[in-house]
């Protein structure tokens, strides 16, 4: 799939500071490549999906503004 990091803005992120993959954010669709995977990209700023590889970062200056 995509083979640079998708950069994402805190708006990007879910409630819980996910996101999901496969995702648009990509330019995937989610019936196209694998089962729906939560990435949680808050805590540690980026995380890449088992699947595919795909990594998801903050954006840099972004901040998840979530619950604690």
């Amino acid at each position: 799939m995509s083979k640079n990091p998708i950069e994402l803005l805190a708006k990007d992120l879910n409630a819980q500071g996910g996101v999901f993959c496969p995702s648009p954010l990509a330019d995937m669709k989610i019936w196209d490549g694998h089962p729906k995977v939560y990435l949680d990209v808050a805590h540690t700023g980026e995380a890449k999906c088992p699947y595919c590889g795909t990594v998801y970062k903050m954006k840099a200056g972004e901040h998840f503004g979530g619950h604690h």
